[in-house]
């Protein structure tokens, strides 16, 4: 309906979830936060740029598939991130898998570099110039590559104030969504543009209710509690499992929304999008040592049942 309006949607689950936090976590300011606002400034600073360039993205003719597919590469932003800053090394198996990843993502890139297509809505000439067509989607891998690395380096950053401060998933939730919205000033034009394109659309009417509301929004009201729903199980997953639990699971959710999205919104998928799709995922797994961990937590009833013979 509007591919442009990811800093609207952006905005609406920060502002809720703000909204949220501060009701029921801060309990109106009255609870002090228990890490620094130094600190969860600079968290901010990287969530914020991180969440627009992933939603801006769409604004520059990337389509959903590859969307999901690139942000899939968290896993080698994290390596590369971890190299250089925390000066880890790492076993065979997880560079295997990191060459996987990268390549299923090239090829899927390529792929659909091949087949681009403007996703403004509001058209013009130049938009459906081929050159200009490409050149906001060149701008547009650029957006996902540098949210992708700003994402990996906020992830380390997390994970060193975890363990300075203790964890505290709703607390980071609020302060995470809460500081960031005077940004939101700096787009307000393109989010007043994006209000007004809802404003405009057909009317869906609501039988429960007995009204009628602009389409854009009801989605946009599902999108909103639909991402409250699932940042917040993620913050929480964070302090109750592994990250290899937590990566494993975000991965699943990713590709389970890649097919959906293939197949609800009729989005072209090619065989070189399958393998691309398959390499990234398979080496997600071989990086996550799935395998391994299963067979370890089995080995317990293996041996138990030999020592019964």
């Amino acid at each position: 309906i509007d591919p442009g309006s990811g800093n609207l949607i952006t905005f609406l689950q920060f502002l809720f979830i703000a909204l949220e936090g501060f009701l029921f976590t801060s309990k109106c300011g009255t609870v002090r936060p228990r890490i620094g606002l130094k600190d969860y400034t600079i968290l901010v600073v990287m969530f914020f740029v991180a969440s627009v360039c992933n939603n801006y993205a769409f604004d520059f003719n990337i389509p959903m598939p590859l969307h999901m597919i690139f942000r899939a590469g968290s896993l080698i932003a994290n390596m590369v991130m971890g190299i250089l800053i925390l000066k880890k090394r790492y076993d065979f198996s997880k560079y295997l898998s990191v060459g996987m990843i990268t390549l299923g993502i090239v090829v899927c890139t390529i792929v659909s570099g091949t087949k681009v297509e403007s996703t403004q809505v509001l058209k013009n000439a130049a938009d459906e110039d081929p050159v200009s067509v490409f050149f906001w989607w060149t701008l547009g891998i650029a957006l996902l590559t540098l949210a992708l690395f700003v994402s990996a380096r906020m992830g380390l950053y997390q994970e060193v104030l975890y363990k300075r401060y203790g964890k505290h998933p709703k607390e980071a939730l609020f302060y995470t969504h809460l500081l960031p919205l005077p940004f939101f000033a700096l787009l307000a034009g393109n989010i007043w543009e994006h209000i007004q394109l809802a404003n405009a659309s057909p009317l869906q009417s609501i039988p429960a209710l007995g009204v009628s509301l602009p389409i854009t929004w009801i989605y946009l009201l599902g999108n909103v509690l639909t991402q409250y729903v699932c940042i917040s199980s993620v913050y929480v997953l964070t302090t109750e499992c592994s990250s290899l639990t937590v990566t494993l699971v975000v991965t699943l959710r990713k590709f389970v929304s890649l097919l959906f999205s293939i197949v609800y919104f009729s989005n072209p998928f090619t065989i070189q999008h399958w393998i691309g799709t398959i390499l990234v995922f398979v080496g997600t797994i071989i990086f996550t040592e799935v395998v391994g961990k299963i067979r370890t937590a089995l080995q317990p009833s293996v041996d138990e049942k030999k020592k019964v013979k």
